[in-house]
């Protein structure tokens, strides 16, 4: 049984926070156009939660054993609601566990006037997962299709401010028809954050086999061996 609106749930050996269904972007290979349910449970919440309610359940979730970190992911984009994702972050740090932020890179577009990447530093994350996806600005606004203009260049941006602060940072992309992996790659290898192709999960009644990642060789192997919902 699938078990509905969850805020933390479990996966390849980490606890997925999922604070929000709101995002910035709507990319054409999102999962949410699909499916509700990722790792046996359902991320349409009914409300967002609050800080408390999100240590409540990782308390929860850490009574069924250790967990590898814990991630900001989700089925919206985490920055949204940057003051849950500081505090949750400083609870974390404070009980020495390793944290994680999967994002799309718009965490200064949605939050103006706050220096976003310095005070998730300060807050004590470990890791930023950051979704690339393309490696120009007119392939980028073709399949993540943002609400803001200029977001490619926000994005990069954001991932090198996460290097220049000692964020151990990944940089991905999905591996969808047309996307130069290789190109993503470089501009990670330039930032010096690693890189990762995601393969792209079809939907159920999508014709033909599924496209499989592609792998490529960045400035240093990447660090993160988790795909994002």
């Amino acid at each position: 049984m699938i078990e509905q609106g969850k805020i933390a749930y479990r996966g390849k050996g980490n606890i997925y926070l999922n604070i929000t269904n709101r995002c910035s972007c709507g990319c054409a290979f999102c999962l949410r156009a699909f499916t509700d349910d990722v790792y046996g449970a359902s991320l349409r919440l009914a409300a967002e939660p609050e800080a408390e309610d999100v240590t409540r359940a990782i308390d929860l979730e850490f009574l069924d054993g250790p967990a590898g970190e814990v991630v900001f992911c989700g089925f919206g984009e985490p920055t949204m609601r940057l003051d849950v994702v500081l505090a949750v972050t400083e609870w974390l740090t404070l009980r020495r566990i390793r944290t994680r932020l999967d994002t799309n890179g718009h965490a200064r577009l949605l939050n103006p006037g706050v220096d976003v990447v310095s005070v998730l530093a300060e807050a004590g994350l470990d890791a930023a997962t950051v979704s690339l996806n393309a490696a120009d600005p007119e392939h980028y606004d073709l399949i993540c299709r943002p609400t803001f203009s200029k977001a490619h260049r926000a994005v990069i941006r954001f991932a090198e401010e996460c290097v220049c602060h000692g964020i151990e940072t990944t940089l991905t992309a999905v591996d969808y028809p047309g996307t130069d992996l290789a190109g993503c790659a470089a501009i990670a290898a330039k930032l010096g954050a690693a890189f990762r192709a995601r393969p792209l999960v079809p939907p159920p009644d999508a014709p033909g086999d599924e496209t499989h990642g592609r792998v490529i060789a960045a400035s240093r192997p990447a660090g993160d061996p988790n795909g994002a919902p």
